[in-house]
């Protein structure tokens, strides 16, 4: 770490001082992953330095340790260093058939960083040897991993599939609403003659129309419950009111929410091997059984992009759910995961793994603009959140100091063992924590520095 402080400062004999010093230990306690890291850092020096065959000879010892026995994604960025150091050699076919191996293993690994910097590679070794295509691609995907969006091609698939059911939503809601205005005109309409055939024909013909008349009201009825249940389903219930009541929802400031993020790895492998119609199918039956989760905690799902999974405890009602709640809910959309992987997996089907991350915070909730109304949260506890997420591990659900804190000092996160057993005057009723926690301590957070964490786990 040292090393790479001098690295990034450009003090490149201190960093190569230091990577010394961290192989020789590495080496003393058989980490052969370890070394080839320090090895692969060496080399980056010696490139910079100018040393070019160093570098090489460096790279080329961490390739052949990871080889045998090493993470892919440390494979990939060891090819990939071996390639940079050929560009610059201006050796542009060695750089591109060691890049092309580090994209193989990158993808493979779905480690976003590594195959950001291998795109870049890739990116300038096919544009300076003239196929612009390639280099083209490249250069999408080194902007989509820098942007940490996966598969753009299955995500706009699955938005609009997403889209068009919230225009069809809008379009019946609009529908009910003018089939409620119709049978209100025809209320009026039904009510005039009902008045004039009275004085015409007695009694009994405006028993007949009263007859009608309750007809209508109860059509009307229907209509409205109709229309009503439809604006529910997009938003919460406290915010259709108001909008029903106004015409227009104010964002609210929340003090204390606690966001949930869920994100499958490998999506962009997974999706390749499904159809549109597959994926879609895949991923509904995931968020469906994500919605009944949430929603028998009190909690708000605010949406889906992609393959990410949105919610919120604490809001709009701040009592309707609590921090322990949406902790206990990542712990059960895990739980699930991993039952269907299984049935799945039986099945001989490609299957997603998930990670799940939650922060608590302020937030701003609301709706914006006139169309296709969406309740929507904004503010630096949503993007702490989400990091919280692509900071965890599959199967993992990965939370903040904050939401440590908060769940930690809940009644919700003790509870008692429930055996009915006596205890003396100076014994004290036996209970058990309803969570256990992993302390992470600091992990580095893309765009926050820093920060502490735990992994969770039922009690």
């Amino acid at each position: 770490s040292i090393g790479n402080i001098h690295l990034r400062d450009g003090d490149n004999e201190k960093a190569a001082e230091n990577y010394l010093l961290a192989n020789m230990a590495y080496e003393n306690a058989h980490d052969s992953t370890g070394m080839a890291v320090t090895l692969d850092n060496l080399g980056i020096v010696r490139r910079r330095q100018g040393r070019l065959d160093e570098a090489l000879e460096l790279h080329g010892r961490a390739i052949r340790v990871l080889e045998v026995k090493g993470p892919k994604a440390n494979l990939a960025y060891s090819l990939r260093s071996m390639g940079a150091v050929y560009q610059v050699k201006g050796d542009h076919a060695r750089a591109l058939d060691y890049g092309e191996r580090a994209l193989i293993l990158a993808r493979q690994a779905g480690d976003v960083l590594v195959l950001k910097d291998v795109a870049e590679l890739l990116y300038e070794s096919y544009k300076t040897s003239g196929q612009k295509g390639k280099a083209l691609d490249m250069y999408e995907l080194f902007v989509q991993m820098r942007d940490s969006v996966k598969n753009e091609e299955a995500q706009r698939e699955v938005m609009r599939h997403e889209f068009n059911y919230q225009f069809e939503k809008k379009e019946a809601l609009v529908a009910a609403e003018q089939a409620r205005k119709d049978a209100v005109a025809a209320e009026r309409i039904k009510r005039k003659e009902q008045q004039r055939n009275a004085f015409i024909g007695g009694f009994g013909l405006m028993v007949l129309l009263a007859g009608v008349f309750l007809f209508q009201r109860n059509r009307i009825s229907k209509e409205r419950k109709r229309s009503d249940g439809l604006l529910l389903n997009i938003l919460p219930a406290e915010v259709a009111e108001e909008l029903k009541d106004t015409g227009s929802a104010v964002a609210k400031h929340f003090e204390q929410a606690t966001i949930l993020f869920s994100d499958f790895k490998g999506f962009t492998a997974i999706s390749e091997k499904l159809t549109a119609a597959q994926l879609v199918e895949e991923l509904n039956a995931c968020f469906q059984a994500f919605d009944h989760i949430i929603t028998a905690r009190g909690i708000e799902k605010i949406k889906t992009i992609g393959d990410a999974y949105m919610a919120a405890g604490g809001l709009p009602d701040p009592a309707s759910s609590t921090p322990a709640d949406v902790v206990f809910a990542g712990l059960e959309m895990q739980a699930f995961m991993l039952q269907h992987k299984a049935e799945r997996e039986a099945a001989g089907k490609p299957f997603f793994e998930m990670r799940v991350g939650i922060h608590s915070g302020p937030v701003v909730a609301g709706i914006v603009g006139v169309k296709k109304f969406q309740y929507d949260i904004w503010g630096d506890t949503v993007n702490t959140a989400s990091r919280m997420e692509s900071s965890g591990e599959v199967g993992q659900v990965n939370i903040s100091e904050a939401t440590y804190r908060l769940v930690v000092g809940s009644p919700s996160s003790v509870v008692g063992l429930g055996d009915g057993s006596r205890t003396t005057d100076n014994q004290q009723p036996t209970t058990k924590r309803a969570f256990t926690f992993t302390p992470r301590g600091k992990v580095q957070a893309k765009g926050k520095g820093e920060m502490e964490m735990y992994f969770v786990q039922t009690g």
